[in-house]
C-alpha cells in the first residue's frame, strides 16, 4: 500500500475515534442526567404521597404536582435526546457497514485476481527462470525485490480482508445493541408520557378548584409571602448584628458597607469557598426545591408572586441539615415561624440553615463539609419538612442555586 494511502486511512481512523469518544461522552452524560431526574421524580412522588396523607391544602398539592410535572417533562426531553443520539449512531454505523462491504467486495475481487495469477506462475521453475533471464545483477535484484513485495502485498490484502470482516461483525453487533437500547428508551418514554398525562389530569382538576376560589387562594399566598418576608427580615437582622459585632475596632467603611472584618485566615477561606462555586453539595441528603431564590409568579395563581432570599428544600421527615462547606458556626438563634437558625461563616461568606427543630452544634464550633448541623423541622405554612437555605456574601444575598451542584 502506498504511504499516502496509509496516512489517509490512519487520519480517517483517528478522526473517527475522536468522534466516537465524543459520542460516548455525550451518551454517558445524558444517561447520568436521566438517572438523576428519575431519582428526583421518585423523591418528589414520595414526598407528595406523604403530604397527601397529611391532608395538605389544594394549593400545596398543586405546587407539589407542578414540581413533579416539570421534572417529568425534563426527563422526557433528556430521554428523547438519548434516543436521537442513538438514531444518529445507528445511521453512522449503517453508512460504515455499507462502506466496509464495498471495500471488502473490492478487496476480495483483487485478491482473487492475485491468487489466480499466482497459481498460473506458481512453479519454482518459473520464478527461477524469471530471475535468470535478467540482463544483469541489478535487474535480477530488482526482480527479486518485486517478487518479495508482491508476496507481502498479497499477505497485506489477506490481512485487510480479515480486518474488514471483523469490523463488519463488530458494527453489526453494535447495531443490534443500539436498536435494543433505542427500543427500551422509546418504551420507557411512552410509560413516562402516560404518567405525565395522568398527573396533568389531576393538576387540571385541582387548578379548577383553585380558579373557583382564586381570591381565597391569593389571600392565602399573600399571608404565606408575609411570613416569608418576616423570616427574611429577621435573618437579615441577625446577619447585620453579627457583622457589627465582628467589626468592633474595624475600619469605618467596612462597618458602613456591612462587611465582616477581614483577616488573612478569613480571606483564604473565602477564596476556597469561591473556588467551589457551583460544586458545593446539597444541604440535605435528599430533597426537592419547592421555592427558588428571587421573585417568580405562582405556577397557578398568576396574579400573585412569591419572593424569597433563599431556597426552600422539601425533604423526608427527620431529615438532617448538612454543612455545604467547612467553616465556623457564628450564630444560632430561634426565629418565630422558622424554629432555629444556624449560621456558618466561611470568611466573608455565610451559609444559613433555617427551620431546624434540633441543633447538633454550638456557636464557635468548627464544622466540616457534609457535617450534620441539626434536624429539619416542619414549615408552619405547609406542614412539610422544609429546610430554608440561604447564601450571603457579607450582607449581600446570593442565589444558592449558583453555588450548589445542580440545584
Amino acid at each position: 500500500m502506498k504511504p499516502t494511502i496509509t496516512y489517509f486511512f490512519i487520519t480517517l481512523f483517528f478522526l473517527g475515534s475522536l468522534s466516537a469518544f465524543a459520542q460516548t461522552d455525550k451518551r454517558e452524560e445524558l444517561e447520568k442526567r436521566r438517572s438523576e431526574l428519575q431519582l428526583e421524580i421518585q423523591r418528589i412522588s414520595k414526598l407528595r404521597t406523604n403530604n397527601l396523607k397529611k391532608e395538605q391544602s389544594v394549593l400545596v398539592q398543586v405546587e407539589d404536582l407542578d414540581t413533579q410535572i416539570s421534572t417529568t417533562e425534563k426527563l422526557i426531553k433528556v430521554t428523547n435526546q438519548q434516543a436521537n443520539l442513538i438514531t444518529r449512531n445507528i445511521n453512522d454505523n449503517l453508512k460504515k457497514i455499507e462502506k466496509f462491504r464495498t471495500e471488502l467486495k473490492d478487496l476480495k475481487e483483487d485478491y482473487a485476481k492475485m491468487i489466480t495469477k499466482s497459481y498460473k506462475s506458481r512453479s519454482d521453475q518459473n520464478r527461477i527462470m524469471f530471475l535468470l533471464s535478467s540482463d544483469n545483477f541489478l535487474q535480477a535484484y530488482k526482480r527479486m525485490k518485486y517478487m518479495q513485495q508482491y508476496t507481502d502485498y498479497r499477505k497485506e490484502q489477506g490481512d485487510q480482508i480479515q480486518d474488514r470482516t471483523k469490523m463488519l461483525q463488530i458494527l453489526n453487533s453494535d447495531l443490534i445493541v443500539q436498536r435494543k437500547d433505542k427500543d427500551k428508551l422509546i418504551s420507557a418514554n411512552k410509560a413516562t408520557q402516560i404518567q405525565l398525562k395522568k398527573d396533568k389530569g389531576i393538576q387540571e382538576q385541582l387548578v379548577s378548584q383553585i380558579r373557583k376560589q382564586e381570591g381565597k387562594f391569593a389571600s392565602e399566598l399573600r399571608k404565606k409571602q408575609q411570613e416569608i418576608n418576616r423570616i427574611d427580615n429577621e435573618i437579615d437582622r441577625i446577619i447585620r448584628e453579627a457583622i457589627a459585632r465582628s467589626n468592633k475596632g474595624a475600619k469605618k467603611e467596612d462597618v458602613e458597607r456591612g462587611r465582616f472584618n477581614a483577616t488573612p485566615e478569613s480571606r483564604a477561606l473565602a477564596s476556597k469557598f469561591e473556588e467551589n462555586k457551583g460544586k458545593l453539595p446539597w444541604p440535605v441528603k435528599a430533597g426537592v426545591v419547592s421555592t427558588r431564590f428571587g421573585t417568580q409568579p405562582h405556577p397557578v395563581v398568576k396574579s400573585t408572586t412569591i419572593s424569597s432570599n433563599g431556597v426552600r428544600i422539601d425533604t423526608e421527615d427527620g431529615g438532617k441539615a448538612r454543612a455545604v462547606f467547612g467553616g465556623t458556626v457564628s450564630e444560632i438563634q430561634a426565629v418565630k415561624g422558622a424554629n432555629k437558625v444556624v449560621m456558618v461563616r466561611h470568611g466573608d461568606y455565610l451559609t444559613i440553615y433555617s427551620n431546624l427543630s434540633d441543633v447538633n452544634v454550638r456557636k464557635g464550633d468548627k464544622v466540616s463539609i457534609n457535617q450534620e448541623l441539626g434536624t429539619i423541622g416542619k414549615a408552619t405554612s405547609t406542614g412539610k419538612t422544609t429546610l430554608y437555605f440561604l447564601v450571603y456574601k457579607n450582607s449581600q444575598k446570593l442565589d444558592p442555586a449558583t453555588w450548589v451542584y445542580k440545584m
